[in-house]
């Protein structure tokens, strides 16, 4: 009995350090990327970031647990909701009411930048390393422990969190949450609040379709689709 008993704590104190690990290299992440890091070095830092959390989270649980394979599946996958997505996209951009939201002040009208951002930095920076943090490792670490639901939900909660300092500013780039919030430190208030919500409820609907497809790669495929394209279309409109 008592080996038993042992071997189940050592198994809650292994899952316990690979899960603080993990959260605790994101932390770090988030601030470097978003308050000290020169723009020139988010893309190997991002990529250096999303190796160390697959390798701290592999000591615990597999490759396989974390929807590193069937990437075939997962390529079809994302390539249907890659052409969904630009199909939606440019419809939004065509009715004025949503057209708007395509006006942001970061998006550069240089064309060198645009290609950059869509191809470069969203790929490899953002997206690699949000999905395999996000829809990879942490819901298998906290499925291992809690079950496939809660894990997502608990991954998804970590992913609104994940954008509060980006939100900050949200207002003073983005005319449409300018309107829609206002100014002031309580309208910012209410902006990262939106932006937490939102892409927790985002999160939460990528881990579905994560573990529908056994593949990360579909999200992946799907982050990309969703930013780069919305980031060409934003180019596109303010030009």
């Amino acid at each position: 009995m008592y080996p038993v008993v042992n071997h189940l704590a050592d198994e809650r104190t292994r899952w316990r350090l690979a899960v603080g690990a993990v959260l605790a290299i994101l932390v770090v992440a988030n601030v470097v990327s978003n308050r000290l890091l020169p723009a020139a070095l988010y893309v190997p830092w991002n990529l250096v970031v999303a190796v160390a959390v697959v390798l701290v989270a592999r000591r615990f649980i597999s490759t396989d647990a974390m929807g590193f394979t069937q990437y075939r599946r997962g390529l079809i996958w994302g390539l249907a909701i890659l052409g969904a997505t630009i199909i939606v996209l440019l419809v939004a951009q065509a009715i004025p009411a949503f057209n708007d939201l395509f006006h942001d002040k970061r998006v550069s009208a240089s064309l060198p930048t645009m290609l950059y951002q869509s191809l470069v930095r969203i790929p490899f920076g953002t997206s690699l390393l949000e999905e395999t943090a996000f829809r990879a490792a942490l819901p298998a670490l906290f499925a291992a422990r809690w079950g496939v639901v809660r894990g997502c939900v608990a991954a998804s909660a970590c992913f609104g969190l994940w954008h509060i300092l980006p939100a900050l500013g949200l207002n003073a780039v983005n005319p449409t949450a300018n309107s829609v919030f206002g100014n002031g430190n309580g309208a910012v208030t209410v902006a990262v609040a939106f932006a937490v919500v939102a892409t927790m409820a985002g999160g939460l609907f990528w881990c579905v379709l994560r573990y529908r497809s056994g593949s990360v790669l579909t999200t992946m495929i799907a982050h990309v689709a969703t930013n780069s394209v919305a980031y060409v279309i934003a180019w596109s409109v303010g030009r």
